[in-house]
């Protein structure tokens, strides 16, 4: 198709061409553009004025250059975010969930970015204020709160903040007596710390300078952090590390795991120093979940060839995988999705047939039920509770048209009590909007769900722009859920879409294995097909979809601009990772080596080598006419380093055919979640879509 010109003839920055060679298995690649890539990065992270001011003076200079393109959206970004903004109860405020004599929540005040955290007697009485974000965020251009975690006896608060964007969080405990904080400080920590029994002190996960979980540590209140005391190291750097408690605060459990095997090692919350007790090896391929019982742990496993998960027992006296014994025998096509333990129940969050459910189990008696919903697509989650000894959880429950509702339910009388329902101050009539769910048949004959909706008065007639949404990755599923942003592209005669392609598990664990490594270019087709079958039923026509994904989403986004350019009217990458080959090399990256199984090891591998060559979007640049394209990075953001997007960009200039332009905008306080305040963030959607309606000149 002849594409329009939409975008002013401005001419874009041209970084210097630096040509580096790099060889292996006999197979030599040049990249132009590698001195993008910072060579103190990790301190860039933790610093942002360290950057080479080569590079700053041209990723300053990409910032003119979209804002120079984008400035006839100017007013239409004031709209949509204002509109977006009054979709939102500003002093909005959650149901406190009960944990002993308190019952903790959060909340916002009005024109406040950041969330407040707060306490009120379970029995009623007056709020108070425990951490106020806005407070603690002052005089910071970035700040994000981490993890709480407030002390069994309710006397202390364990806090976590980043003020860079890089994830390298500082830990704070905080007095809640008086709002003070102790002097103990940790930094370059995971976000967040739990208790020992005694609370006396508190486990973390250390980052090391790679930023990898590499240490489990204990910190005794009052002491220096320099002298925490080790309790577990992990050697392997493919591995991820997190440390937890259990709501009965009985005991410490360290996760360590990859995309496909997981390892678990425990030790009394009462002994601090004891040394952790290994569950079952780590087996590649072999993953399983841990959760409190009390005489035993429930076990989410994929053992035995579980593909879809089963549960299983074991003894806390000897949790070895030789004591595991069944409960819930392995269902194919029923996807076991996560499991809470309680004194009389056992709940379990599955998804069957495209949909989640919850499932509850009385383990007297080993009688089950469900709770049923009645829409034929919706989206749920389950909160669980603070307390074991309870008959009680909590869940939410919305659809893309029905905002979100929050439920207490009564495990043993069944009873459904409506707490509170999503308000939307500007008004939201759902009769207005109309959801569906499509199949759209891929390439080997597999059918893809897509989730969408769209207004009422909205012809389907193929003139309709499209917003399509994929993910695909890491088996993470996009939820048919309630999403008031979207809702200003819908109300503009948007067909707001989500591809619920292969790569996720939206049709079980074998959905996911078809979309990774050797199969991972199924992601794409599959979206793409879904782009077409929108076509042909009529709910848009190619020169008016515009693709959105980030992060893998955004890799997604960079191979079917190379393998399907004609199929989309625009491409909206967000801190999309796009160099896939150059980072899978380089395992002094924070996460390469824990998405070697995700990927492939193109070190160690010359077939993985030569499968991730043949998509990764970045090598795949060709003299072919590309839709106009919007890149966002976030200059700290350690998961999809901010070289990435940079380079792409300028060698998708120096190849392309074709005048449609490349913008890429990099928020240079920012990481890879972008701006920390929640309108701040809503000033970045807002940019993103007046993108989309531009391409589709709806501006």
């Amino acid at each position: 198709m002849t594409r329009p010109a939409i975008f002013a003839d401005i001419t874009a920055p041209s970084p210097e061409r630096r040509p580096v060679s790099d060889t292996r298995h006999g197979i030599t690649r040049v990249d132009e553009y590698a001195w993008l890539r910072a060579d103190n990065w990790q301190e860039v992270f933790r610093d942002p004025s360290v950057l080479d001011p080569d590079i700053r003076s041209h990723l300053e200079a990409e910032n003119s250059y979209q804002a120079e393109l984008m400035a006839d959206t100017a007013e239409l970004r004031k709209a949509l975010f204002a509109e977006m903004k009054g979709r939102i109860k500003e002093d909005d405020s959650s149901v406190p969930m009960k944990d002993g004599p308190f019952a903790y929540g959060s909340s916002f005040k009005k024109g406040g970015e950041q969330p407040r955290y707060f306490r009120i007697p379970s029995e009623g009485g007056a709020e108070e204020i425990i951490l106020d974000g806005d407070k603690e965020a002052e005089g910071h251009a970035y700040f994000r709160l981490g993890g709480l975690d407030h002390s069994s006896d309710h006397a202390r608060l364990i806090w976590g903040f980043d003020d860079k964007g890089s994830e390298f969080y500082t830990l704070r405990v905080r007095e809640l007596s008086d709002g003070t904080d102790l002097t103990d400080v940790v930094g370059d920590t995971g976000g967040s710390g739990v208790w020992d029994a005694a609370n006396a002190g508190f486990f973390y996960t250390r980052l090391d300078p790679n930023h990898r979980p590499s240490k489990v540590l204990y910190h005794a209140l009052g002491s220096d952090a320099a002298s925490d005391r080790l309790i577990y190291e992990e050697t392997d750097p493919g591995f991820f590390m997190n440390v937890g408690g259990t709501r009965s605060n009985e005991w410490i459990m360290i996760s360590i795991s990859d995309h496909e095997t997981s390892e678990y090692r425990l030790f009394p919350a009462t002994d601090p120093l004891a040394a952790p007790k290994l569950v079952a090896a780590r087996e590649i391929g072999l993953q399983y979940d841990l959760e409190e019982g009390g005489d035993i742990f429930f076990v989410l496993t994929n053992a035995d060839g579980a593909k879809d998960f089963k549960i299983m027992t074991a003894p806390v006296s000897d949790p070895v995988r030789a004591n595991w014994k069944e409960l819930v025998a392995h269902e194919p096509g029923r996807l076991i999705l996560s499991v809470i333990g309680f004194k009389d129940f056992m709940v379990r969050l599955e998804r069957k047939e495209g949909l989640p459910r919850i499932v509850v189990h009385e383990r007297a008696t080993g009688a089950e039920h469900h709770i049923s919903f009645p829409e034929e697509a919706f989206s749920l989650g389950l909160s669980g509770s603070y307390e074991y000894d309870t008959d009680t959880i909590r869940f939410s429950y919305s659809s893309m048209t029905t905002p979100s509702q929050l439920f207490d339910y009564n495990m043993r009388t069944r009873e459904r009590v409506l707490l509170k329902t999503q308000e939307v101050p500007s008004g939201h009539n759902a009769d207005d909007y109309v959801t569906r769910r499509l199949m759209a048949p891929a390439p080997d004959g597999e059918l893809v769900p897509i989730s969408l909706i769209h207004h009422r008065d909205t012809p389907l007639d193929g003139t309709a722009p499209c917003l399509l949404y994929g993910y695909g990755s890491y088996g993470m599923t996009i939820p048919a859920s309630f999403n008031t942003n979207c809702l200003s592209l819908v109300d503009r005669g948007f067909v707001y879409a989500i591809a619920h392609v292969r790569g996720g598990k939206d049709k079980g664990y074998a959905w996911y294995d078809d979309g990774k490594r050797a199969t991972k270019t199924n992601t794409f087709t599959d979206f793409v097909a879904c782009a077409h079958h929108l076509v042909a039923e009529r709910y848009t026509a190619h020169d008016r979809i515009v693709a959105q994904g980030g992060s893998a989403g955004g890799m997604l986004m960079g191979a079917v601009a190379n393998m399907a350019p004609e199929a989309f009217a625009g491409i909206l990458a967000e801190v999309p990772f796009v160099d896939v080959l150059t980072t899978m090399l380089d395992d002094t990256l924070p996460l390469t080596p824990p998405e070697w199984p995700e990927w492939g090891n193109p070190i160690a591998s010359e077939d993985d080598y030569r499968t991730i060559a043949a998509y990764s979007p970045y090598d795949n640049v060709a003299a072919i006419d590309y839709p106009p394209i919007l890149a966002v990075a976030g200059l700290t953001d350690p998961r999809v380093t901010y070289w990435e997007p940079a380079k792409w960009a300028a060698r998708l200039r120096e190849r392309k055919s074709g005048n449609s332009p490349v913008l890429f905008k990099i928020n240079m306080d920012s990481g890879h979640a972008g701006a920390s305040g929640r309108f701040s963030r809503l000033e970045e959607v807002a940019f993103n879509y007046a993108f989309a309606l531009k391409v589709v000149g709806r501006v």
